[in-house]
């Protein structure tokens, strides 16, 4: 399985909406951007290192970081139900455990482990990355069920029928999956 090597960009507050921003990924050449949606909470610990990295060095994400045995890293390998499957394992993929996209941001952040996405995926996920770009598209997959109905009816009021059509099509597709 062919993988790609991810990078932080950036996090960028989603407009008209306070309780959610958008991590922007690139490949290491910045050819393409990955977004992933994050909360409020996750947000401000992205913030907090970025902006003021001496108060971070005692927290426990920090310490716990340095008592890791060994190397370890982190794959992106599906989208499941509107979130990125993430697995973080040792070098020899002995022991791993599933974790959160976002917080798999915030570990490579912390303590530089890789991040890596399979191949495929990113092709299929990420989107031209432009430097000076005023915002990013989200994948329509990659938003939950709330989010997707949120959008739904936003489309609807603002008359953006193509759009509120794809959502419907993700929505049905979904609860199709369920059943």
């Amino acid at each position: 399985m062919k993988r790609i090597a991810l990078r932080f960009e950036s996090i960028q507050q989603v407009v008209g909406n306070n309780e959610l921003s958008v991590i922007v990924l690139t490949d290491e050449a910045r050819q393409h951007a990955l977004a992933v949606i994050c909360d409020a909470a996750i947000t401000r610990q992205f913030l907090l290192r970025l902006q003021h990295p001496d108060h971070c060095k005692n927290m426990l994400p920090e310490a716990l970081v340095q008592m890791l045995p060994g190397r370890c890293e982190m794959m992106i390998y599906g989208l499941h139900d509107g979130q990125y499957q993430v697995v973080l394992a040792d070098e020899a993929f002995e022991h791993n455990v599933r974790i959160r996209m976002s917080d798999a941001v915030l570990l490579s952040l912390i303590s530089k482990t890789p991040l890596y996405i399979e191949e495929t995926l990113f092709q299929r996920q990420s989107i031209p990355f432009e430097e000076d770009a005023r915002g990013i598209a989200i994948p329509i997959n990659t938003m939950d069920m709330p989010r997707l109905n949120v959008a739904l009816q936003q489309a609807i009021e603002e008359e953006n029928y193509e759009l509120a059509s794809q959502l419907r099509d993700e929505l049905k597709r979904r609860k199709k999956q369920e059943s």
